[in-house]
């Protein structure tokens, strides 16, 4: 089973990788700053309405790409400025799991990620079960 998907939104730019901490009690607490939130509550937002009806309970192989605002850019061009495909794919595979696409994203276990700058802006999804 294969499915494929297209999410037209601004790809959030803020990543996994900017969690805060602070001390509670001589203890530090991670946590997650509001950019990373609002990211985090847009992408379950697209996400929902792709959930396969069952999730994938094998091994996948995710092709993600990254379709930024093209502004001065060539349609097409590669993006190669932050941030870096594998913060943006982080924050998306925590948000797959959470929505069910799969009960673990280490079932990904082939991925491809590229990201352009393109019009429209968005995030292109492929998932293929593997042999």
């Amino acid at each position: 089973m294969a499915i494929e998907f297209f999410m037209a939104m601004i790809p959030p730019t803020c990543t996994h990788q900017e969690k805060k901490v602070t001390v509670v009690n001589g203890k530090p607490v991670f946590y997650d700053p509001p950019e990373v939130k609002a990211a985090r509550s847009k992408l379950m937002g697209h996400l929902d309405r792709f959930r396969p009806e069952k999730p994938y309970s094998c091994g996948v192989r995710l092709i993600t790409k990254w379709c930024f605002p093209k502004g001065k850019h060539p349609q097409g061009a590669y993006r190669t400025t932050k941030p870096d495909t594998d913060n943006l794919q982080k924050l998306l595979k925590d948000c797959m799991t959470v929505a069910g696409f799969w009960k673990d994203d280490a079932l990904a276990a082939s991925e491809v990620v590229e990201k352009f700058w393109a019009d429209p802006p968005g995030i292109w999804i492929r998932i293929e079960e593997l042999e």
